[in-house]
Formats: structure tokens, C-alpha cells, sequence
């Protein structure tokens, strides 16, 4: 059953016969009548149409040929059509259901099941009416499979077999079109020819491309004419005009529409945006915005620097406007250079030669820029390159003196006198106020100050001898200055080469061991010498060797002159004894054969060993030992008996130590005071300082403690402090003064709560109002000399034993025999 213009189709089954009618309600059907031959497995089925009340019948043979009787079912149908989009206030009516074996007394009851059966569609289970409960949307679902079925309501048996139907969802245009994109993003080259494509834009549209022409979308342009174009069927963006120019306009936006029912009126539409940009080309060639440019650089400008910039202009962009710059012309040949930097495609001119003012003062250049990658198309429209000339000025620079060469070379001999001039500097103002120059030595490279320079024409002089052995090469620099502008300043390195001069003798090249085996045979050699000399002549070294003209005559060994530079030492004799002679001094004289001749003695010891019989030593002299290792016998006989008295001093030392301690001390009475002075390399703190020396031992010598400790040394006894009172001696006991002024301190000593947490016996350097031995002076004195009692001197113990037997009336026994 379909459903649609110009109404609904009603299907209803009476008796085997199907009558279809096209009207909005069943009472206003056309019937028409449809004769059916259907054949299982038939030859030759026939369908047969009738007109009002037409009946169905089949008819028909089997494989067989017996005739086929017509089997009765209930109903048979394909499918329903039904409108989407309804906007009735009622359920929208579908079809109508109906069996053969319905009497309309009830007994029937009709069943619905499949997609949407119950919710989307419900059925009249007594009358077989079907509604569509709801708007139905083909867009989301374009078709209903259904089962439907005729069922006894007592029994609840099937009467009719169960049939399949379809409801198809009859389209109408509710969708417009839709672009897969908006908006688009594209781009063209410029100057494209008409017609050049652009990009295609596609819409779709979600109604029934099948029926009708609610799908049928036509493209049109509402905005960018007339720069662009669209196919109506296709979508196609085209340029409509030829050779658009990028630099004129670079951005498009077009505005393209869809609209469906194939364009006509009361379609639906839809529009997206296309943004067209135009791509570069290269057909713009560079220009220099002006045909002469002037430039100034000093002529103190480094060769490779930057003297001028250029820079042209190009109207394309990217890789199309780059450029290069060349020097066709120039008054300067090889002076300059020009390059491209190609971050900012300036041209760089930079100087190849230094610029000199005096000289030249302006150069002129003539200057080309082209395109880096000219595209061909375009070649014949314009010029692909540009000119432009350049000046180039040189400004004046007060420029430090020029050397005339690079540096010098000098060569003095070694034996040169002090103030032999060695060579001369040279410099010159380049500037055009030829300013003097003033020539000085930098001391930074002549530390020893052995070369001078005079100032006003460059001489070069020594003012020390020289020692090539010592320096062969000396290193220095010369300054030039300019007298008018001292800041103006210039170096030139000088190399003096010493040159040699024969004043060194000839040397042993080594030092050698050389014995003689006392079964020596004569003219045997014992030992071959080489020489060195520290003068290095031009044509090398040629020594000569010989023994001493004073000893040849009783030499027991002789020298032989190789030839070579080297000599033999040859015995003279048969044997030689170890025990008569264990040692001969041999003395060569070695000489050069330069100018003037340089010789020297040189002594060789040749020691006396026993020897086998092939000339092997097996043992030699002990002194002869010694001698190898540097130390005669005397020498090592005095530092044994050195060590001897060392140890001697020692032993004695430790045992005087040891009996002074158990000796009685000096001071055995009260009344025996003397004076101790101890020497510190530190000054004190005057009266305040009470760790010099300690008076009161002096006083009372009883008090001594060998336990005494110093306050400014922390104890390292770990017994706790015990404090003890300072008893005075009975010398002072009745000086109240000192009584009270010791008292006072140790009081305050107590209660300081800084004092140190250990025991400290101060003292305190103070003079009391008299002294026991009274003034020895003889300012002090009433009476005359002969007045004076010198008596008492003799009390005061041994150290003043010299005065008393000065001044003192008889002499102490006891003094002497001390």
C-alpha cells in the first residue's frame, strides 16, 4: 500500500480478489480488478488485469500436467507508502489489514510486528487499521519491515499465515544543500590564463536523489565576479579574466550558492566562501630605487670590511625576489667586492685593498642587479636587470707612521763592543702633514735593557755585551711615534741574530771512567775521548787532541790524535803495580781549529785494576772507589770524625743536665735576692703584663710549685680548679701597701665572672716603698767614698763575689776556694 500524491492507495483483500483504489478514503475509490495465474513452480503463469469487480483466479498445470486448484489464503500485498513529514493533528492513516475468514462477529484479532510495530505503528486488532503514531523522517530511516498475522482471539490460532509488508517513507524536499566545507581555502597563480581551474566545490543533499528533484543541486556565484567563474553541474571554480596581476590584488573572496529542485523556484539552497589567493610569479625584474648613490668610508677602513650598502627593490616575493649584484665598471680595479645577503637581498660592497687618501680619494662604481631565477614567460615584457652608480668616497685618517718593510733582520757579533750600532728602523707619517717620528724600544721585549734605539734616526745599538752561547737570537719590538699626535703609535718587530765568535775552548764530551789493567801491555788502549765546544764554527768543528808538553817526558800513558775529532790514550809500558800507584792523572790538551785557536787542559784519571787474562776488571783500589763516587779518603775520614764529636757533645751535654738537676738551688735565703731577667721577642703590656717573670718567686724561692701553670695556657689536667691565696714573703709583710694592693686584686680576681675556669697565680711587678739592699748609687750617698761600708756585698752570694773583693774590707776564703 503506498502513500502520496495525489492521495493514498487503499489495499483491502475480499475473497481472493485484490481491489487497489487512489483516493484519500476508501468510499471514493476506483476499483480496479487484477486477474492473477500464479503458478508454484508453473509453466507458462499468467496475469490478467480487470476493470470493476473483475474476479481473481489461477489457473494453470503442474510439472505433470494435472490441473492446479486455487489454495485459499487470507491476504497478500508488497508494501505500503506513507508521506514523511506529517503535520496532521491526528495518527496518519496507513492501510488496512483484513482475512477471508473474518465474519466481522469479533472472533478474529489482527497482530502487527516488526520495525516500529507497537510505537511507530499501531494496528486495530479488530478492524486491521493501521496509524502511524508519529512524524516520520525518511532522512533517518527510509523504510519499515512489518509482519502481520489474523489470529483466533479464543484459540489464539493463526488463521492466515504470517505476511511480510514494507511501509516506505515517501520523500518530500525538507533538506537544503550542504557544502563539505566552509569555507575553502585555495590559491591560483597570478597572470593565469581565462579559464584556468581553480578548485571544484562540491554540496550534498540529503533528500531522495531518486524521486524527483528535490537532490538535483545547480552551483551559481553570488560574489566574485567578474574575476571568477562556476559550472552550474559541476562545481567547478574557474578564472574568468585572463592575467590578473598579484601586486595589483592578491586576496579573493567568493561566495558560491547550491540550490536544489534543480534551480527552480521554491528550491532550497545553501552557501560556503572561497578565499582565492593569487601565487607569486616571477615577472617582476628588480630596480634600484635611485641611479646614483654616494657612499663615505675612512681609509683606516681593514680590507673585508663593509664599505656600502645597496639595496634594490623587487615587487614579487619569496624566491622570486631574489637578486644578484655584480660590479660591471669600477676606476678601482680589485678594490671591492659586492655579495648578496640573502636574508635582506642587500648588495654589500666590502674592500678588497686598503684605502689609502693621500693616493686616491674617490672611486666610482657601476652597479647591476638581476633576478636570482627569472621565469622565461616573462622575459619578453621587461628588462630583467637594473643599473645604478656608485661613489664612493675616501675620508682623510690621521694614520700611525708605516714602517718601510714588515720587520728586520739584524746580525752583531758576539764580541762586539758596547754602543756598536747594529742597524737602523725607518718610518715614515703617512698622512700629508709628514709629521716627525720619534723612534723608542718597547722594554716589555728587552727586559735586560741590552739594545737602545736612537730616537731621532732609528739606529739600533747595544748597550750590553752579548753571549751567543748564553742568547743566540734576541727578540725586540720598535716604536714609532708621531711627534705631533704622540697617541698615534706603530710596531715593528726586530730579530738581531748573534753571530759566533771562537771564544770557548774545547771540553771532554763526557766524563770518564778509565781504569788500566796492571797486566796492560804497551801501546794498548785503554780509552777513546771525545770533545765539545759551545761555538758552532761555519764549517764545523775540527778539534785536536795531545797530551801536556810538561809530562810527555814521564808520562806513563800517551795520547793519539784519530783524526776524527776523537783520540786514543795509550799505555806506555808492560804492567803497572795497584799497590805502588793506584791512580795517574793524565792532562790532554785539546784545542779548535778556528780563529783565534781556543785550547784546553783537560785531566783524565785512570785508575789501577787487577784484571783476568782477557782484560776483564775484577777488582781495583778501595781509594779508587771512593774516588767514583766523588769523596776522597780524607774527606770521609773528616766527616766520621764529626759525627763522633757530635755524639761526644751530646752524651756530655745530657749528663751535665742531669747533675745540675740534683743540685741544691742557689738561692738558699730569704734575704738572697737577685735579679732574674727573661727575655720574650714580644713586647709586653707594661706593668700590666704579669706573665713576663713572676716576682714573687724571687721573693720567697719556697713558693716555687713545679705544678705552676701560666693563666694564658688552658690546663690540661681534668682535676678540678683548687684555689689558693698568695702568702707574701716575710720581707714584705709589713708593707701595707702591697698587702692591700695584692689583696685588692685577688678579690677582684675572684668575683670576675669572665676569669678563666682554672687556677692562676698572678703576680704584679709593683715596687714597694723600700728595697732591702737599699740604693747602690752614689747619687744617693751622704758621705764620701772612704765612709762607705762595703761589708754587706759579701752576703749576697757568689755573682757579686768581683765587687766584694773591690770594695770590701778582707777577703772571703770561702769565695776562693769556690
Amino acid at each position: 500500500m503506498q502513500t502520496g500524491a495525489p492521495g493514498t492507495y487503499y489495499h483491502t483483500l475480499f475473497k481472493g480478489t485484490y481491489i487497489f483504489c487512489f483516493s484519500h478514503s476508501p468510499s471514493e475509490c476506483h476499483t480496479y480488478t487484477i486477474h492473477v495465474s500464479i503458478v508454484s513452480r508453473l509453466k507458462n503463469p499468467s496475469l490478467t488485469w480487470g476493470r470493476r469487480g473483475a474476479a481473481l483466479t489461477l489457473t494453470g498445470q503442474d510439472a505433470n500436467g494435472v490441473p492446479l486448484r486455487r489454495s485459499k489464503r487470507g491476504w497478500m500485498w508488497n508494501q505500503f507508502f506513507l508521506l514523511e513529514e506529517y503535520t496532521g493533528l491526528d495518527n496518519q492513516y496507513v492501510g488496512k489489514l483484513h482475512s477471508d475468514g473474518d465474519r466481522g462477529d469479533g472472533s478474529i484479532r489482527y497482530v502487527l510486528t516488526g520495525d516500529g510495530a507497537g510505537t511507530l505503528f499501531i494496528i486495530d486488532e479488530n478492524s486491521g487499521d493501521i496509524h502511524a503514531t508519529k512524524r516520520l523522517d525518511r532522512e533517518e530511516k527510509a523504510y519499515y519491515t512489518l509482519r502481520a498475522k489474523a489470529v483466533n482471539r479464543i484459540t489464539n490460532t493463526s488463521l492466515e499465515g504470517e505476511s511480510e509488508f514494507i511501509i516506505k517513507i515517501h520523500d518530500i524536499n525538507d533538506n537544503e544543500p550542504k557544502f563539505t566545507k566552509d569555507p575553502y581555502f585555495t590559491h591560483v597563480p597570478e597572470m593565469s590564463p581565462l579559464g584556468t581551474v581553480v578548485m571544484q566545490v562540491t554540496a550534498t543533499d540529503a533528500d531522495d536523489a531518486t524521486y524527483g528533484n528535490s537532490a538535483r543541486v545547480v552551483y551559481s556565484i553570488l560574489q566574485g565576479q567578474p574575476y571568477f567563474s562556476v559550472d552550474p553541474n559541476t562545481g567547478v571554480i574557474k578564472t574568468a579574466l585572463p592575467n590578473m596581476d598579484r601586486e595589483t590584488k592578491e586576496n579573493y573572496v567568493v561566495v558560491i550558492q547550491a540550490k536544489d529542485m534543480a534551480g527552480q523556484m521554491g528550491g532550497l539552497s545553501g552557501t560556503t566562501t572561497v578565499s582565492i589567493t593569487l601565487s607569486d610569479v616571477n615577472d617582476n625584474p628588480p630596480r634600484f630605487p635611485k641611479s646614483l648613490y654616494e657612499f663615505k668610508a675612512p681609509e683606516s677602513s681593514e680590507p673585508g670590511s663593509t664599505v656600502a650598502v645597496l639595496q634594490a627593490t623587487d615587487a614579487d616575493i619569496g624566491r622570486n625576489a631574489e637578486m644578484n649584484y655584480r660590479i660591471t665598471s669600477s676606476d678601482g680595479p680589485a678594490m671591492f667586492d659586492i655579495s648578496t645577503n640573502r636574508s635582506t637581498q642587500e648588495g654589500v660592497i666590502t674592500l678588497r685593498k686598503p684605502l689609502d687618501f693621500e693616493r686616491k680619494r674617490s672611486y666610482t662604481l657601476r652597479i647591476q642587479v638581476e633576478n636570482s631565477n627569472p621565469d622565461p614567460r616573462f622575459l619578453r615584457y621587461a628588462a630583467t636587470t637594473d643599473e645604478a652608480m656608485v661613489k664612493l668616497i675616501v675620508e682623510d685618517v690621521d694614520e700611525p707612521p708605516v714602517f718601510d718593510r714588515v720587520s728586520y733582520v739584524m746580525e752583531v757579533k758576539e764580541d762586539s763592543a758596547v754602543g756598536t750600532i747594529i742597524g737602523s728602523v725607518s718610518a715614515t707619517d703617512p698622512d700629508s702633514s709628514r709629521s716627525p717620528v720619534r723612534y723608542s724600544i718597547d722594554r716589555r721585549t728587552d727586559m735586560d735593557r741590552v739594545f737602545n734605539v736612537h730616537p731621532g734616526n732609528g739606529s739600533v745599538f747595544m748597550l750590553r755585551t752579548l753571549d751567543r752561547e748564553e742568547n743566540p737570537w734576541h727578540n725586540i719590538s720598535v716604536i714609532a711615534t708621531e711627534f705631533n699626535n704622540p697617541r698615534q703609535i706603530s710596531r715593528i718587530p726586530v730579530y738581531i741574530r748573534v753571530l759566533d765568535v771562537n771564544d770557548n775552548a774545547p771540553t771532554f764530551a763526557t766524563y770518564y771512567e778509565t781504569f788500566v789493567c796492571e797486566n796492560a801491555k804497551a801501546n794498548q788502549r785503554i780509552q777513546t775521548v771525545s770533545a765539545t765546544d759551545a761555538d758552532e764554527p761555519i764549517g764545523g768543528h775540527r778539534f785536536f787532541f795531545s797530551l801536556a808538553h810538561e809530562v810527555s817526558g814521564k808520562a806513563n800513558f800517551t795520547v793519539r790524535d784519530n783524526k776524527d775529532n776523537t783520540a786514543g790514550i795509550l799505555t806506555r809500558r808492560n804492567s803497572y803495580s795497584r799497590l805502588q800507584m793506584s791512580t795517574y792523572l793524565v792532562p790532554v790538551v785539546i784545542s779548535d781549529g778556528d780563529f783565534p785557536m781556543q785550547s784546553s787542559t783537560n785531566t783524565l784519571t785512570v785508575r789501577v785494576c787487577t784484571c783476568d787474562h782477557e782484560g776483564n776488571m775484577q777488582l781495583c783500589n778501595q781509594e779508587a772507589l771512593v774516588l767514583t763516587a766523588g769523596l776522597s779518603t780524607g774527606a770521609l775520614m773528616a766527616i766520621i770524625i764529626c759525627v763522633l764529636i757530635l755524639l761526644i757533645i751530646v752524651v756530655l751535654f745530657a749528663a751535665l743536665r742531669r747533675q745540675q738537676r740534683k743540685k741544691e738551688p742557689l738561692i738558699i735565703s730569704k734575704e738572697d735576692v737577685r735579679d732574674n731577667v727573661v727575655s720574650y721577642n714580644d713586647e709586653g703590656g707594661g706593668e700590666e703584663d704579669t706573665q713576663a717573670f713572676d716576682i714573687g718567686t724571687l721573693r720567697n724561692p719556697e713558693a716555687i710549685e713545679e705544678s705552676k701553670q701560666r693563666r694564658d695556657i688552658k690546663p690540661e689536667t681534668l682535676n678540678p680548679p683548687v684555689r689558693r691565696t698568695v702568702v707574701l714573703p716575710p720581707a714584705y709583710r709589713d708593707n701595707s701597701d702591697v698587702r692591700e694592693f695584692i689583696n685588692q686584686r685577688l678579690q677582684d680576681n675572684d668575683q670576675d665572672p669572665t676569669a678563666p675556669p682554672y687556677d692562676s697565680l698572678a703576680t704584679y711587678a709593683y715596687e714597694g716603698s723600700g728595697s732591702v739592699a737599699e740604693s747602690l748609687s752614689s747619687l744617693g750617698s751622704v758621705t764620701t767614698e772612704g765612709d762607705q761600708d762595703y761589708n754587706y756585698l759579701s752576703e749576697w752570694g757568689p755573682r757579686f763575689r768581683k765587687l766584694a773583693d773591690m770594695y770590701g774590707g778582707e777577703d772571703s776564703d770561702g769565695y776562693r776556694d769556690s
